[in-house]
């Protein structure tokens, strides 16, 4: 691999990062219910995805086996709910707490991974997911009770992040066991979950009957489909393959970095100190993790001796 690869996929990555990090904003001006809004970007993903998967040539028979159908499905369930769950999270509480909160999904990934393979995760790693969960605390603001005082739905949302960060870990997890069957194809599947579970789902919630959008709101949700969904995805599984895990890992934060920005450059929703102060330990964990950063053994060099 040349080093124009390398950097095209840097780019590439980058701008994938960038693109979803805007998602926030289609979320909040479109205007519309958590269940409707992952509807519409199911539905225009799936468009969008099924037309690249189609000129690619990706519908291999070898990837539609009954197991990869099933588990595929598996994590359509799993994506969708996590997708109507961090939307609802957007709306308690802002774009940037909700994505920052989200970003912990690595090490649930981890934590998981070793429970169901039974892996040793060692001094170090476990060092480095408790500094992210000390930073997860910091960062969605739950102990600054100007923020949350009497505010459940702030907390709801909270929780919907976090449990969101735990569905998409799952979601991961699957995705390593299909082997080399297209990424693309899999969140083809998710939306293809979510156009057909939805509209059964939703008359109970918020019916989409009662859903008359204007133009404006359009423009927001087939945004959502096409360039969130559609584009984005592309993008980074496009740039993975090029790329090594360190330079993945820290272009991986240009999504909530820039979910940050538009939060406060939009909305004028800035963090605290406190919160991004959070929100660093977490980048640091999450690269000590990826990278192998030594933690505990160099604070306490005998942990490692007698571990």
């Amino acid at each position: 691999m040349n080093i124009t690869e390398r950097q095209q996929g840097a780019v590439t990555l980058a701008a994938g990062g960038l693109l979803m990090g805007t998602i926030g904003i289609f979320v909040e001006e479109a205007r519309l219910g958590a269940l409707t809004l992952v509807f519409f970007r199911c539905l225009f993903g799936f468009l969008a995805l099924f037309a690249y998967c189609a000129w690619k040539g990706f519908f291999a028979r070898r990837f539609f086996t009954r197991r990869t159908v099933t588990l595929a499905v598996i994590s359509g369930v799993l994506m969708v709910t996590q997708w109507v769950g961090f939307f609802d999270a957007i709306h308690r509480t802002s774009i940037a707490v909700a994505t920052v909160v989200f970003h912990v999904q690595p090490f649930w990934v981890v934590l998981i991974g070793a429970a169901l393979f039974n892996e040793r995760l060692g001094i170090d790693r476990l060092g480095w997911i408790a500094t992210a969960f000390v930073g997860l605390v910091l960062a969605s603001g739950v102990i600054a009770s100007g923020n949350v005082q009497g505010h459940a739905s702030y907390l709801i949302g909270i929780g919907e992040a976090l449990a969101g960060s735990v569905l998409y870990a799952s979601v991961t997890l699957i995705a390593k066991s299909l082997g080399d069957m297209r990424p693309h194809l899999l969140t083809l599947a998710q939306c293809f979950v979510g156009v057909v579970c939805l509209p059964v789902i939703a008359p109970f919630v918020a019916p989409f009957a009662s859903v008359h959008l204007s133009p404006q709101q359009w423009f927001w949700v087939v945004g959502m489909g096409v360039l969130h969904t559609g584009l984005s995805y592309v993008l980074i599984y496009g740039a993975l393959p090029k790329l090594t895990t360190p330079v993945i890992a820290v272009l991986l934060f240009v999504y909530p970095l820039t979910a940050i920005a538009v939060d406060a450059l939009v909305y004028g929703r800035a963090l605290s100190s406190l919160q991004l102060a959070g929100m660093a330990l977490i980048v640091a964990a999450s690269l000590g993790v990826n990278l192998g950063w030594p933690l505990l053994s160099v604070v306490l060099p005998g942990v490692r001796r007698r571990a």
